[in-house]
């Protein structure tokens, strides 16, 4: 299950990575490491322009977890949005962390393979609690990684008579809201946030797609981050 908790598992090397980026002198540098034992001020740090012109300006793969770098390119599109919220940018990092590895985007109902969206709507007929609960949020996931990062392979796509991004919104929306109100989204401590999601998908989406066009690279099918994953 995905969680907002990007923050959570920043490595030794990312906060190395952090403190020789932002500090300019050896005392500062020491004052830093300080500062990002205390989460408040690690956010404020964290939205840093210079961090973010240093992932983006990297120059082959970065010495930097996906955790990272993801965060601080979703906090860079949704900063100055109605989702705001930082527990918004770090569900997406996580979100994008976990579909770089394709393993990561397969079906929550096994048999391997990404499933069409259509095949998981119709696995919920003899799924159990718990099932139901992984195929919505994998439903909302898919689809807004999909409609998201990968908004121009859906539109050549559906030149050809696949579903549009319409499609997409529609099925991420409605699935964030179901699972927003399911029992376990609250054991997850999951609910505000697909609450926002289905609420903000046409916002997320929209972001996500800046991110996409502005800041990573992209194959024809294959989502291509520019660091080692």
């Amino acid at each position: 299950m995905i969680q907002a908790n990007c923050r959570s598992r920043f490595t030794a090397e990312d906060f190395s990575y952090i403190v020789r980026t932002l500090s300019q002198t050896p005392e500062s540098a020491i004052s830093l490491v300080d500062l990002l034992a205390d989460n408040d001020t690690r956010d404020s740090i964290l939205d840093h322009e210079r961090l973010r012109d240093a992932v983006l300006g990297g120059l082959g793969n970065l010495a930097i977890s996906p955790q990272l770098y993801f965060y601080v390119l979703t906090r860079a599109v949704l900063k100055d949005t109605a989702l705001k919220d930082r527990m918004i940018s770090d569900y997406l990092a996580s979100l994008l962390s976990a579909f770089a590895k394709s393993s990561q985007m397969d079906s929550p109902c096994g048999g391997g393979g990404t499933t069409y969206l259509s095949d998981l709507m119709l696995a919920l007929r003899n799924a159990d609690q718990y099932q139901t609960f992984q195929i919505r949020a994998h439903v909302g996931n898919y689809a807004l990684f999909i409609s998201g990062i990968l908004h121009e392979n859906v539109r050549r796509r559906n030149e050809r008579g696949a579903p549009n991004v319409r499609y997409y919104e529609d099925m991420g929306r409605i699935n964030f809201k179901v699972a927003a109100d399911h029992s376990l989204a609250r054991k997850c401590e999951l609910t505000s946030i697909f609450h926002d999601l289905a609420d903000g998908f046409h916002e997320a989406r929209l972001a996500l797609n800046r991110l996409a066009d502005q800041y990573i690279n992209l194959g024809d099918d294959h989502y291509l981050p520019r660091l080692s994953l």
